[in-house]
């Protein structure tokens, strides 16, 4: 019977490969005068040239030092707004969809430098409850949540990670953030970002307009081992980020103002809004419509207009 490959590590960034300088190689010295002046002899070479060959040369000027590669530097978000340098990333696990009923039971977050693509530090816990009518979906048993575990030191150390933050990134924000502030899970009023739906991921990674986290993960060769647990979509989500190349772009451009449109289509030409990731119904009735920046829907190849404020308000 064959035996099971161990598991691999994860593949982290070498913050000293980043730092080593790149060699340079220095010019080879020159000969002497007289040894030119021999080589050239051997071919015909016009006089004047063998007389500028064996002339004394000016003494090169010394090559200047070479500096150490700096640790990759984000741009600035906007005039007087640099781009965060630590990022939160959270999920959370709950018994359903309504706050107002339901609860948080799971709560993962991985604090994450920018510039060094790396993973400072991270907390996964469990918060106790009496039934769980998500179980079939994330698979967390009621009464595991119920055994002895530190889970309010747990909570502090959340707290202390979210305060040495400077953004909150979710995958569909939207559903997470509605939790915070309802106990026993802080309020955050730190900036969100949604890798779903703020982030255009590259055309390259063949990926739907709003991917899941599984599929996120499989277009930048992360392994998907499991689901639906809130550490694990973080640690895709991390990962991810330690693959993506242009991730300040992407981050400033998901940082950029947004206001919900709505797209000016046949039923015919449907397809296209679909395409573009926009959502029929939802959060506007009876059309087809999402979020962007003025910047996004100026490169849309279809008209839109945007929705009224009031609009704008309720599906907030």
């Amino acid at each position: 019977m064959a035996t099971a490959e161990p598991p691999q590590p994860w593949e982290q960034v070498d913050l000293l490969s980043l730092m080593a300088a790149p060699a340079v190689e220095a010019p080879e010295a020159p000969e002497s005068a007289e040894a030119a002046v021999a080589e050239a002899a051997s071919e015909p070479v016009p006089t004047a040239e063998l007389n500028a060959i064996a002339a004394p040369q000016p003494a090169a000027e010394p090559a200047p030092p070479v500096e150490p590669m700096p640790i990759r530097e984000a741009s600035p978000a906007a005039p007087g707004q640099p781009l965060p340098q630590r990022l939160l990333i959270l999920d959370t696990e709950t018994t359903g969809l309504d706050p107002q009923r339901d609860r948080c039971i799971e709560l993962g977050a991985v604090l994450f430098d920018l510039p060094r693509r790396s993973v400072l530090s991270q907390v996964s816990l469990l918060l106790p409850c009496d039934q769980n009518a998500a179980q079939a979906v994330n698979g967390i048993d009621p009464e595991l949540t119920q055994q002895p575990q530190p889970w309010q030191q747990g909570l502090q150390w959340f707290e202390a990670l979210l305060a040495s933050a400077d953004l909150v990134v979710a995958h569909n924000a939207a559903f997470d953030r509605q939790w915070f502030g309802i106990e026993p899970l802080p309020a955050i009023d730190k900036p969100w970002l949604c890798t779903m739906e703020d982030i255009r991921w590259p055309a390259d990674r063949n990926l739907r307009s709003n991917p899941s986290v599984r599929d996120l993960a499989l277009a930048y060769s992360v392994p998907v081992w499991a689901a639906h647990r809130a550490l694990t979509d973080c640690i895709y989500l991390a990962q991810v980020f330690e693959r993506c190349d242009d991730l300040e772009q992407l981050v400033q451009q998901g940082l950029e103002p947004r206001r919900l449109y709505r797209a000016r289509l046949s039923y015919e030409e449907r397809h296209r809004a679909r395409e573009a990731g926009f959502r029929w119904n939802e959060p506007v009735s009876g059309a087809w419509s999402r979020r962007l920046s003025e910047r996004e829907a100026a490169l849309l190849p279809f008209p839109v207009v945007p929705v009224d404020g009031d609009q704008q308000r309720r599906s907030a």
